[in-house]
């Protein structure tokens, strides 16, 4: 009995247990809650008072469990991130763009870089035809007018104009030089450096480019110092050591710049006739190690200008070198067409090479330092406002010397070599000849005005684009107003504001200069004055001045367009050609 009454209690209690274990309790409950808001990771597993887990919590197991798995490194899935990675280029956009504008301006380089290079080389071809055309017309009338001073008696303070003292001292050191290089026999210096080994050629071709950039940029000075001399104004004081020590010396450099070139030309023929032309094959790879001397250097813009000038000198004195030696050697195979087919090939791969080591010489130097291609236009625009300055009634040089100031290209020594070799390769006799001579320099001197022309009316166009006008006519005033107060006289001197009206903008290029007879001209009437000022003593009232003064930019502006369109006038050929 005892038993079954335990027993029947036992199971009594039993499903109370049970019923009790299925039950929640409230403030279990509560403060399960509570630790669910407190832990971040336990929040999402809520504790039960029984044995088991809801199906969610272990689906989220698993899921934790399946990327800790995807996370562990294999091959297969290093290539696929390999394969399918992206990236965004926009997200640096400039820096792309500055690297395709690099690009543009390198594919711009040789179209912007030949132009300029076009143009300087017609700039040489006008200064040198001009040692050949009208220097000697020139220096005739400014001989004939040496001799008709004892009969027209002086007319001036001056017996020649500086123009034609520097003509007769130009046309002297022609006559002289050509006739001192009738003692230098050149089949004798082509054997004598033929007989050399070509390495030796080699070193000497190197240290004739470096002495002809030497001479060039000294013997200018030498010309100039002669012209000065024999031009100066004469003052008390003596300031230089005369003008026959300074012609001497001029003829000196210029005989022997002509040997210098002469030595070049034959150097350049023996490559041209050597068998296996390995010598022309070595002066040919000498350009481009001219590219590792000059790519990897820090460049400005005026550093590259002085660069391009040389440039188109070199260039243009290498293009009389292989006339020089074409001449040569037609007139030892006695003019023989066919020879000439020969000689062309070698002559087309040297004009090729020189002009891809000048494309890729610059594309580099402005890749490198970040010079745009426009830079060029620039060049070619103060070339222009050269050439157009020199052409005016004022001009302060001539223009085949700025060219040589600027471009470092001396026509004198060149020229005379170049009359030297034509003499001796072409034999003037009888009538024939002669008229054939007297139509080549008429033909010379067509082809002169025709350059002159073109070129006058190309620079006239680039002035115009880079609006250099105001500059063109300015600058003669300002050299003229600082000159001035060192010529007036201590006697009723005009204002110094006054001093500009007294040099106006020229109105033709082809008329010469006057000579003045007093240091100072009569002031011009009112009604031309532009640049005046009224003096300190008297200040104008207000509203005078300002019309005084829209009155005188007005007439200003009126001047630069009328004398532009007087260089216009004389050049409307030459825009029709271009």
């Amino acid at each position: 009995m005892a038993d079954s009454l335990c027993g029947g209690v036992s199971e009594e209690k039993d499903p109370e247990n049970d019923d009790h274990k299925g039950v929640k309790c409230p403030w279990a409950a509560a403060a399960i809650s509570r630790k669910t808001d407190v832990s971040g990771s336990a929040a999402k597993m809520t504790e039960t008072l029984g044995c088991y887990e809801k199906p969610a919590v272990k689906d989220e197991r698993h899921e934790h469990s399946d990327s800790n798995d995807s996370d562990t490194p294999s091959l297969l899935r290093f290539m696929c991130a390999e394969l399918t990675r992206g990236y965004f280029l926009e997200h640096n956009g400039a820096k792309y763009t500055e690297r395709r504008e690099r690009v543009y301006t390198c594919m711009r380089i040789p179209r912007e870089l030949e132009r300029l290079m076009i143009f300087g080389i017609f700039l040489c071809l006008d200064a040198f035809l001009y040692v050949f055309t009208l220097l000697p017309l020139r220096t005739l009338l400014a001989f004939l007018r040496l001799l008709t001073i004892p009969c027209c008696g002086l007319g001036g303070s001056r017996f020649l104009q500086p123009a034609q003292v520097c003509d007769l001292l130009k046309g002297l050191i022609m006559v002289l030089c050509y006739s001192m290089m009738h003692y230098v026999d050149y089949a004798m210096m082509y054997h004598l450096i033929r007989g050399q080994s070509v390495i030796k050629l080699y070193i000497i071709y190197n240290m004739l480019e470096v002495a002809d950039r030497l001479f060039s940029s000294f013997g200018q000075d030498i010309l100039d110092a002669l012209y000065w001399t024999a031009t100066e104004p004469k003052s008390r004081k003596r300031a230089h050591i005369g003008v026959i020590p300074h012609f001497f010396m001029a003829v000196f450099y210029v005989f022997l710049h002509a040997i210098l070139i002469m030595v070049q030309a034959s150097t350049l023929n023996v490559a041209f006739n050597s068998h296996n032309k390995s010598l022309l094959t070595i002066m040919m790879s000498n350009n481009f190690v001219e590219i590792k001397g000059s790519v990897f250097k820090k460049f400005e813009k005026n550093n590259l200008f002085q660069m391009s000038n040389s440039d188109i000198k070199e260039r243009f004195t290498n293009y009389v070198l292989l006339l020089i030696v074409c001449l040569r050697n037609m007139e030892q195979f006695s003019w023989n067409s066919d020879h000439l087919w020969v000689l062309l090939p070698d002559v087309f791969m040297v004009i090729t090479s020189e002009v891809t080591v000048d494309i890729v010489k610059h594309a580099f130097i402005t890749k490198f330092n970040d010079i745009t291609a426009e830079v060029y236009s620039e060049y070619k625009a103060s070339l222009a406002f050269e050439l157009v300055s020199s052409r005016q009634q004022n001009a302060y040089t001539d223009y085949s010397d700025s060219v040589a100031r600027r471009m470092g290209f001396i026509p004198l020594p060149l020229a005379v070599l170049l009359i030297r070799v034509v003499m001796n390769s072409v034999k003037i006799q009888g009538a024939l000849s002669s008229v054939c001579l007297l139509l080549f320099y008429l033909g010379l001197i067509t082809m002169k005005v025709l350059n002159s022309i073109v070129i006058l009316g190309k620079s006239c166009h680039y002035v115009k684009e880079a609006n250099m006008e105001g500059k063109l006519f300015e600058r003669p005033t300002a050299q003229t107003s600082k000159q001035t107060p060192k010529k007036a006289t201590p006697a009723k001197s005009p204002p110094p504001s006054a001093e500009p009206k007294v040099q106006r903008p020229s109105t033709s290029i082809t008329k010469q200069p006057s000579p003045r007879a007093r240091p100072f001209p009569p002031a011009p009437p009112p009604v031309t004055e532009v640049t005046s000022d009224p003096p300190p003593d008297s200040p104008p009232k207000p509203e005078e001045s300002s019309s005084e003064t829209l009155q005188s930019t007005e007439l200003k502006h009126r001047t630069l367009k009328k004398d532009l369109l007087e260089i216009d006038r004389f050049t409307i050929c030459g825009n029709r050609i271009g």
